[in-house]
């Protein structure tokens, strides 16, 4: 596993909450995650507050313009910016969906891409790319996705696992995702969680989805995490060991005081893991 200084339990960082944190950062926030496209070369008030909270927490960034599926080529003007945003505010991690979201334009969604060999290749092109561009290793995040590509050769696991062995690339693993596609796909959550490698799940996401009907839920962060979503994120530290770990909420956001409770459980659950043996 690729050893990263970042640890605990985090936040996305929104600016929803960024006038409260100006009087102090709540001690059970390790670390902050932004997507660099809200944020890259910002001036004013809003980069003031930016290098106040680096000053006191890592950041870590997650991308969601990258379209390491597509097949534009990538947009190397655009990551020598986010390398830039990196050098400057000392971040170790770039995390990015493993996904499609540009064709002729950016699409502004999150698209899945057919799990295939050839498709295995031309994603992990794309990625050894992006990390020589960026000088540094990538980590890219399961995504959920709600129709499963017709012309697939390999499940979704199997599919991840390829990629990241062609790419040399670390695994950011989405526990939510996880629970979201498996109730959409109807395959078992924690046979996918044993799939993948350990040595590669360097940071873990959890949030709260909306339930659609027995068998469709969508993932929105937009609602607090349920106890079977809490319960897979302990699975996952009992079987692959504690990673550093954020919540995520970017819909219907509350004040950060209702966030606290669910940032604690976190910090809970990481704590038994390291008491029965489980850190990694």
């Amino acid at each position: 596993m690729h050893a990263l200084s970042l640890h605990g339990a985090g936040l996305g960082l929104r600016r929803e909450h960024v006038s409260g944190l100006r009087t102090g950062i709540p001690d059970a926030i390790d670390f902050f995650e932004l997507a660099p496209e809200n944020w890259l070369e910002m001036g004013g008030r809003r980069r003031r507050d930016l290098e106040a909270i680096a000053a006191q927490r890592p950041i870590v960034v997650h991308g969601l313009s990258l379209n390491l599926g597509g097949l534009a080529p990538l947009d190397v003007a655009f990551l020598k910016r986010v390398k830039r945003f990196l050098d400057q505010y000392e971040i170790e991690l770039f995390t990015e969906h493993l996904s499609w979201c540009g064709d002729d334009g950016h699409l502004y969604d999150l698209l899945p891409i057919p799990f295939t060999s050839d498709a295995v290749h031309h994603v992990a092109t794309r990625i050894r790319q992006t990390q020589n561009i960026l000088e540094r290793r990538i980590a890219i995040e399961n995504a959920s996705y709600y129709v499963a590509p017709s012309i697939a050769e390999l499940s979704e696991q199997d599919f991840i696992r390829a990629v990241l062995d062609e790419a040399d690339c670390d695994l950011h693993l989405d526990v939510n995702n996880v629970y979201v596609n498996a109730i959409n796909h109807r395959y078992d959550p924690h046979a996918f969680i044993d799939a993948m490698p350990s040595a590669r799940i360097v940071y873990l996401h959890v949030a709260g989805h909306y339930h659609e009907a027995d068998d469709l839920i969508i993932d929105t962060h937009g609602a607090p995490v349920i106890d079977p979503v809490w319960s897979m994120l302990e699975y996952t530290y009992a079987c692959k060991g504690k990673r550093p770990t954020l919540l995520e909420r970017d819909f219907n956001i509350p004040p950060l005081a209702d966030l606290l409770p669910e940032i604690e459980r976190i910090r809970k659950l990481q704590s038994h893991a390291a008491k029965v043996g489980h850190a990694a």
